[in-house]
């Protein structure tokens, strides 16, 4: 199933993070390590953000996913499924209206 994570930095924390000299080389090998289908970064709320797009095989692998960012981000983190379009296509065509 494909899911949605959102992982939000607080400022304290991302201020603490982002001065590193690992932090990239850590965030690489956390985004590799996961093959993720997409990773972006932005703001969301005032925070540092990542979203990243997974295919999640099975729902027991969530915690691997989301300790990383809890213990060594300090995120507060969010996993949702997602669709792509042709997933939606596929709901709405199996939906009985």
């Amino acid at each position: 199933m494909r899911v949605l994570v959102r992982a939000m930095i607080p400022t304290t924390a991302g201020n603490k993070i982002v001065k590193d000299p690992s932090f990239l080389k850590n965030l690489e090998d956390y985004i590799q390590k996961f093959n993720y289908e997409a990773s972006y970064f932005t703001e969301v709320n005032g925070n540092r953000t990542m979203v990243f797009v997974l295919d999640l095989p099975s729902p027991d692998m969530i915690p691997a996913i989301a300790e990383p960012l809890f213990q060594g981000f300090d995120a507060n983190v969010e996993i949702h499924p997602a669709m792509n379009l042709d997933d939606l296509k596929k709901a709405i065509s199996n939906m009985k209206v």
